[in-house]
């Protein structure tokens, strides 16, 4: 059990199949991942497991845990036995003593309890992180809008205006976590201000974004009154609808149609190839306006984290 030594080892690192193994090499090139964050389990030259980091690009620790792999031709017991010694001493080499492990995410199949050979898997490696004292967080749903699906067309009802100040945003988004059922947002709630826990998404996530500031919309009624608004931006790999919210008193009215149809727009005017979103499985109201967008399920995501 060992990192890798460098890039010359991303063929024997990707030996075990996986989506993210495509990305693996520009990560590398671009500081999201260092081969010290990248540990495989070895008998003589056969890969048996591996597990890896992710960080935003610049930061000096990991971000979260987004690779637990085991070969899956492994005897039951055994595979996850060999992921949970792999995944302890990498853990132990990696982060620092006493600190609360990063979360964990999978990406799965959008129908993975279907399929019996990706609901082993997926169960196998769930049971890797809870040996070592993670639990299920949330499971979210991941969606791909693509160009052959028609742009929504303007309702009308609202119009749309850039975010003029960083003070009208942080409030717009201090207001929407009221009442939200975003997971790890009533999380953060539970330890934080509303306005500390928008501060913090603000200056950790969207400050990041590199995409024009022109592209952040707020979505108005004809006389002016802000409902809700919209920040649609392209992250390392994607473009994204990074965030998007109704306004509390304005809840119920069919607005989030509207400034989704918005975002959308924006992303599809600069050409995008595809546009990626995500929100939990519980939010049935923001995933029922996706679907209604044109955004399909094409994946799923399973979060754990430690206590």
């Amino acid at each position: 059990m060992r990192p890798i030594t460098g890039h010359e080892e991303l063929d024997l690192f990707c030996r075990l199949p996986y989506v993210l193994n495509r990305e693996l090499a520009d990560d590398l090139a671009n500081d999201r991942r260092r081969p010290e964050w990248l540990w495989v389990a070895l008998r003589g030259d056969r890969l048996l497991a591996r597990v890896a980091w992710w960080s935003r690009s610049g930061d000096d620790a990991p971000f979260i845990l987004d690779v637990v792999d085991i070969d899956d031709t492994i005897p039951g017991p055994d595979r996850v036995e060999i992921g949970s010694r792999l995944l302890r001493t990498a853990m132990a080499a990696v982060l620092p003593s006493g600190a609360r492990p990063p979360r964990y995410s999978r990406f799965t199949p959008p129908h993975w309890r279907e399929d019996t050979a990706a609901r082993r898997a997926v169960g196998d490696r769930m049971a890797v992180l809870e040996r070592l004292g993670a639990r299920l967080f949330v499971e979210r749903l991941r969606l791909e809008w693509r160009p052959e699906t028609p742009v929504p067309k303007h309702s009308g009802r609202l119009t749309f205006r850039p975010v003029r100040t960083t003070e009208e945003i942080l409030s717009m988004m201090t207001s929407v976590l009221d009442g939200t059922l975003d997971a790890h947002s009533r999380d953060e709630l539970s330890r934080m201000s509303a306005r500390e826990a928008a501060d913090s998404q603000y200056r950790n996530e969207l400050t990041r974004y590199g995409t024009p500031r022109e592209w952040w919309q707020v979505a108005t009624l004809p006389e002016g009154e802000p409902v809700g608004f919209v920040i649609p931006a392209r992250n390392d790999y994607n473009p994204v609808i990074a965030y998007i919210g109704v306004l509390p008193q304005h809840r119920g009215n069919g607005y989030i149609d509207d400034i989704l149809a918005e975002g959308t727009r924006i992303l599809a005017g600069e050409g995008a190839p595809r546009i990626r979103a995500a929100t939990d499985l519980g939010n049935i109201p923001m995933a029922n306006a996706f679907r209604r967008a044109g955004y399909d399920n094409f994946e799923r995501e399973i979060n754990m984290t430690w206590s």
